[in-house]
């Protein structure tokens, strides 16, 4: 992988304790097995998911940079010098797709500024599997991240989401810590319309993934468990 410069591989990872080959095409695995530089967020998982995917691949061997909210903002300017040397690096997702709901977005910008090839490979993106599940206006969405912790505030947000959805006709895509997602649907049963839609969906790729889409009046009824697990909402008011 020599170049002129080298390439910044935007490296997805499993949304979840499945075999990564289940959930990953091929090409992940070729490009782990051909680089020796990841730039993570987690030194322990990172290792783990690349011994699980690359086996025989050396760990001690591996140079690993961390991008976690603890990294310094000179640092991590550094985390491509490789690629100016003609190495390339990969960019590794704690789960998921690198760079969306997720910090290696500034990664994939600086490598923009340094221009520096950047290499977006094939894998699971939660936001875009429940889009797809969930019966909803595939053709104009938006991810909103997280809402507000407040408990007014939020419903406020979640009220906000529901007119946004009826005015552009677009779904409201929006995710909770997962400790506070039974929480979190407790306010959207008390702050939606009754007929404004939601989607849920949780572990997706897993063996109890469950995704369903209701009208409020009907969730009212449901007790999903959600707790602890990662969780997609979806807001959708027609």
């Amino acid at each position: 992988m020599k170049n002129a410069k080298g390439f910044l591989y935007l490296i997805p990872t499993t949304l979840g304790d499945n075999e990564p080959l289940e959930v990953l095409p091929l090409s992940v695995r070729k490009t782990i097995e051909e680089l020796d530089c990841f730039i993570v967020e987690n030194e322990k998982t990172a290792r783990r998911f690349i011994k699980r995917i690359t086996p025989r691949k050396l760990q001690p061997s591996l140079k690993i940079l961390k991008l976690d909210k603890y990294a310094d903002e000179l640092e991590v300017r550094t985390y491509l010098d490789d690629c100016e040397q003609g190495i390339s690096v990969g960019l590794l997702s704690e789960a998921g797709v690198p760079a969306i709901a997720d910090p290696g977005a500034e990664i994939v910008k600086l490598a923009h500024e340094k221009n520096i090839r950047v290499v977006p490979l094939v894998g699971p993106s939660s936001i875009i599997l429940a889009m797809m599940a969930s019966g909803f206006n595939g053709q104009n969405f938006a991810f909103n991240g997280y809402l507000p912790i407040d408990a007014s505030e939020r419903k406020r947000a979640i009220k906000s989401l529901e007119k946004l959805s009826k005015e552009k006709k677009q779904s409201q895509i929006f995710i909770e810590t997962p400790y506070r997602n039974e929480k979190m649907f407790t306010d959207l049963k008390q702050a939606l319309t009754p007929t404004a839609k939601l989607c849920i969906a949780c572990n997706i790729t897993l063996p109890d993934e469950y995704i369903k889409t209701y009208e409020i009046k009907d969730w009212k009824s449901k007790s999903p468990d959600l707790h602890k697990k990662p969780t997609i909402f979806i807001i959708h008011k027609e």
